[in-house]
């Protein structure tokens, strides 16, 4: 018996300067980036801009892989199942806050399966109506929904999405009642919305500028914390009267949980420094985004509340996937 319990503490002794060297050589071969949505996306766009930047200073290649499908959950529950050595990493969006209340049986726990490595970008959501819309302000339109409930449509992406969890968070807030209308995506809603087919929509800012400045969409207050320099004469919904209502759609990155304390730190250190050159900041900005660059346990916060935020909306408003 004594001989077996010394064993095991001899192997592991000499198994220690083997994975410390390990984790001091890392990487020793590329990493890749399964991005959880198809190429295209914001998510994709924001991981090819990253890539290089972590390939330099990481000394290997950073390759993207794409693996979209089921609102993120494919790519997410690959990364999930991937071994925690740090060369595979998921750049995911909002879904990642959304997914576990949305659908209750996943392919993985988002509770345990990740540890965020940081944010790379986050995109405040705008109010918006038809430019013919007699409401002119967030106010007037609180006013007419309350006047008489679900009288007034609003469009969304599809059932679930970011957009129609943060439209819904914003009537529950101003305890006000309208009807979904949902779509199979965000370019058929804004186009009836434009059209003047259903008055309401929560647009992402980069996308709905030009329409904004062209006068095909009036925006009435922005959904987050502070006014958007892209729209520095629209008031934020706190300063319209509705508080604790911001939301955005945001993209992170994540590493499977029980990636070694010394490669997380590299990925970090990798992913900050991309995120702190000047060409990859003024994209991100030029898209209507926002750099994160907080610190680890600042990421964790702003995570940890998109989950809570959303699955609050979720289980208050009774939404459940189609």
């Amino acid at each position: 018996m004594a001989f077996r319990l010394k064993f095991p503490a001899f192997a592991l002794a000499a198994l220690l300067p083997f994975a410390a060297s390990a984790q001091t050589n890392w990487p020793a071969k590329p990493v890749t980036i399964v991005v959880a949505y198809p190429a295209g996306g914001a998510a994709d766009m924001l991981a090819r801009l990253v890539a290089p930047k972590m390939a330099a200073v990481l000394g290997q290649p950073v390759v993207i892989e794409n693996r979209g499908g089921a609102a993120g959950q494919i790519g997410a529950g690959y990364v999930a199942q991937a071994r925690p050595d740090g060369y595979t990493i998921l750049v995911d969006g909002g879904g990642y806050a959304i997914n576990p209340t949305l659908f209750p049986k996943l392919p993985y726990d988002p509770a345990k399966a990740f540890t965020p490595v940081g944010i790379l970008g986050v995109f405040p959501l705008v109010l918006t109506v038809t430019p013919n819309h007699p409401a002119k302000t967030t106010a007037d339109l609180v006013q007419m929904a309350r006047s008489a409930p679900d009288s007034i449509s609003y469009a969304s992406p599809g059932t679930g999405s970011t957009q129609h969890l943060a439209t819904e968070q914003f009537l529950q807030q101003a305890k006000v009642k309208m009807t979904h209308i949902p779509y199979k995506g965000g370019t058929p809603a804004m186009a009836d919305v434009m059209g003047g087919h259903v008055p309401v929509y929560v647009a992402n800012i980069g996308s709905s500028l030009s329409n904004i400045k062209a006068n095909k969409l009036r925006p009435l207050s922005v959904m987050a914390a502070r006014r958007s320099p892209l729209l520095p004469d629209v008031p934020t919904l706190a300063e319209a009267g509705v508080p604790n209502a911001e939301a955005y759609e945001w993209n992170g990155m994540f590493m499977p949980a029980g990636v070694p304390p010394a490669v997380a730190a590299k990925l970090t250190q990798a992913l900050n420094t991309a995120l702190a050159a000047p060409d990859v900041k003024e994209r991100i900005t030029s898209v209507g985004g926002e750099p994160f660059t907080g610190s680890p346990a600042e990421v964790k916060k702003f995570i940890d509340l998109q989950v809570q935020r959303m699955g609050k909306v979720m289980r208050d408003g009774n939404i459940r996937a189609e």
